[in-house]
């Protein structure tokens, strides 16, 4: 048996300029490219074998992070199925020269451990709580698993919507890519981090094209992956803009891959990301108006207000944590300084 703290793993980063946009702030497409890559050696490691992300719930990023700073992702086993794996991964900055600690996200992604024809294999490490945290840790995993058990079992019909949604859209962007022996994990698998950096630079294109300015990933709504992406694969990204707020729009991207060698295609994934437009000192300031005019976008753009809904209680939320864990964090370094 093996408790969750033993579980735990830690990777850091330095921001340098190669990682930023062009407002000097970390982009938040390779961002999500570590907090995946994370997860998957945490994953790995438990599983002892590779393991394929199947949903990550959503991602808000509370603060950003400038050109020097340091990014600290810090992993650890949630819960442990027959084959499933249940990884967190929290996510701070830190400034070298004040000390100043900020809480940049917490992310939550269900693994599924396979063998090499992709199939799901049984873990045989068992997952178990060393105190009263550690218990409650796994009864909320236990708990968000059961949440997505009505969406995951849409995937057999989900693999096969390879139709463009967008087609019918004013704004969109579709581009293709071939995935690399760069852009693998582990053998011929595609490192679902590198799929995300993809992802936020193709529906980031349109952001900007349509807003004129500089633009900041604010977060990711709760994803599902139907189908792994293997090297050699086309991959074609189908983004659309679903909805613009007053200083930030919604956009919605379609991945679709494409098997050179079977000719098959099918949906990887939908995903639904928001950005904010920002001026030089990081200030939300408006966006271009936008009405949907289109059957198509009206629906879009009301399902888009219920996902904006729940978004900001989600945020207000997270902010309340982020309160919490500098607090914290004050609180330590406090007794710590009085000890020297």
């Amino acid at each position: 048996m093996i408790s969750i703290r033993e579980t735990a793993n830690k990777m850091v980063q330095y921001v340098l300029p190669e990682h930023s946009n062009n407002h000097g702030t970390l982009h938040g497409g390779i961002l999500m490219d570590w907090i995946m890559l994370t997860g998957s050696i945490t994953s790995f490691k438990f599983a002892n074998g590779p393991a394929v992300l199947g949903a990550t719930d959503s991602i808000d990023f509370l603060n950003p992070v400038k050109i020097g700073e340091i990014v600290v992702l810090e992993s650890w086993v949630e819960y442990a199925g027959n084959s499933s794996i249940e990884v967190a991964v929290r996510v701070h900055s830190e400034d070298g020269e004040t000390d100043e600690k900020k809480l940049i996200t917490l992310s939550y992604m269900a693994f599924v451990a396979v063998d090499k024809n992709v199939k799901s294999r049984k873990i045989e490490a068992r997952l178990s709580a060393s105190s009263t945290v550690e218990r409650e840790l796994i009864d909320r995993a236990e708990e968000r698993k059961t949440r997505r058990l009505p969406e995951i079992k849409k995937r057999q019909r989900n693999v096969s919507n390879i139709a463009d949604e967008t087609e019918s859209s004013r704004l969109v962007f579709n581009t293709t890519k071939m995935v690399l022996p760069e852009d693998a994990f582990y053998g011929k698998f595609m490192s679902v981090g590198k799929l995300m950096k993809y992802i936020d630079e193709s529906a980031a294109i349109l952001a900007k094209r349509f807003s004129k300015g500089v633009l900041v990933t604010g977060s990711l709504d709760d994803l599902f992956f139907y189908a792994p992406l293997n090297v050699g694969n086309l991959i074609e990204f189908k983004a659309g803009i679903t909805h613009v707020g007053t200083r930030s729009l919604e956009l919605a991207i379609k991945v679709d891959s494409y098997d050179t060698q079977t000719g098959e295609s099918s949906h990887a994934c939908t995903a639904f990301l928001t950005y904010v437009k920002v001026d030089e000192a990081g200030n939300p300031v408006p966006v271009p108006e936008f009405t949907p005019e289109t059957p198509y976008e009206i629906r879009l753009w009301k399902e888009a207000e219920r996902r904006k809904v729940k978004r900001r209680a989600r945020v207000e939320r997270a902010k309340r944590l982020a309160d919490d864990y500098l607090n914290e964090y004050k609180k330590v370094s406090s007794r710590s300084n009085k000890k020297d």
